[in-house]
């Protein structure tokens, strides 16, 4: 089987933090399904695209409501 048949989804945790899933496999507790699909290089390119930001939500919402 060549890596360009397995097929994976893009999957997105509450933190807003990003991967890759066999789409066969139930999901962790705390993940959501993006509704992405592709070859492992597709969704890996895809997460390139989207997660431009790093920092887990939890900590970028702390620096919000820290008065500057």
């Amino acid at each position: 089987m060549s890596n360009d048949s397995i097929r994976f989804r893009v999957v997105v945790n509450v933190e807003e933090q990003y991967s890759v899933w066999f789409p066969e496999r139930p999901l962790p507790a705390g993940w959501t399904d993006t509704g992405f699909t592709g070859t492992r290089e597709e969704c890996l390119a895809h997460i390139a695209e989207v997660w431009t930001d790093l920092t887990p939500r939890s900590v970028r919402e702390r620096r919000r409501s820290v008065p500057a």
